[in-house]
């Protein structure tokens, strides 16, 4: 897609409601357009409107094999919640094996090039299976998340993966993403009610104090302004 075509679609939704963004997009692509899902609550938002649109949703989960307990109960309240199954992709065994031989069971504390090689093993590579078949993925992302998303936009084209990137919340705030959540009664992790806003693997983790940013509990001893996996390099 060009970017002038790009352009022209963020101007024609400028002001938008998510769902008619979506039900847009899966009109457009049907089969072709699916939801990454974390499972943080800005997902579980967007499952809960792709489920009111669609009775067959495409989404799917990246289980890195470091996640928490809680991460994995909501996979199973989500399904049963809304009669689907999520897709869930996994690490290759041998990358893994390799990885762990060679920096060790938590070699991801000792350098950022250790763990960016640990989220393209357990990250990059399954999402790249998961794009297969796929002209647009689905994202929670909101620009209030971070400094390195505050110039995201609604529709961006991801010339790392060849993918149109839809990014339906980028301009809510977190008040609107609780409200939703409470308002539709939405499955979430319930970390979240002890401090853990953003939630990935369990080891790169931690809850945060009340006023700190949602994302230093990701990656805690890194820069802020590298506190990604690079799934959504730009």
């Amino acid at each position: 897609m060009k970017q002038e075509e790009i352009k022209a679609l963020n101007e024609k939704f400028a002001d938008a409601a998510p769902q008619d963004v979506l039900r847009w997009f899966l009109e457009q692509y049907g089969d072709r357009i699916a939801l990454s899902s974390s499972l943080g609550l800005e997902d579980q938002v967007l499952t809960d409107m792709l489920c009111k649109i669609s009775k067959t949703p495409k989404i799917f989960t990246l289980d890195t094999g470091r996640l928490f307990s809680e991460t994995y109960l909501l996979i199973a309240r989500t399904e049963m919640h809304y009669g689907i199954r999520l897709s869930v992709y996994f690490p290759e065994r041998e990358s893994v094996e390799n990885l762990v031989r060679e920096c060790g069971i938590n070699g991801f504390y000792a350098s950022m090039e250790n763990r960016k090689r640990c989220c393209h093993v357990r990250k990059l590579e399954p999402l790249a299976r998961a794009f297969k078949g796929l002209e647009v993925w689905i994202c929670g992302l909101r620009r209030e998340q971070s400094v390195t998303r505050e110039n995201m936009q609604l529709i961006e084209w991801d010339e790392a993966h060849g993918l149109i990137k839809l990014n339906p919340l980028i301009s809510w705030s977190e008040d609107e993403v609780l409200e939703y959540v409470y308002q539709n009664a939405v499955p979430y992790n319930k970390l979240h009610d002890n401090g853990f806003p953003s939630i990935g693997c369990q080891p790169c983790t931690r809850a945060v104090e009340l006023g700190e940013d949602i994302r230093s509990g990701r990656w805690w001893w890194e820069s802020p302004d590298h506190r990604e996996c690079g799934l959504h390099h730009r």
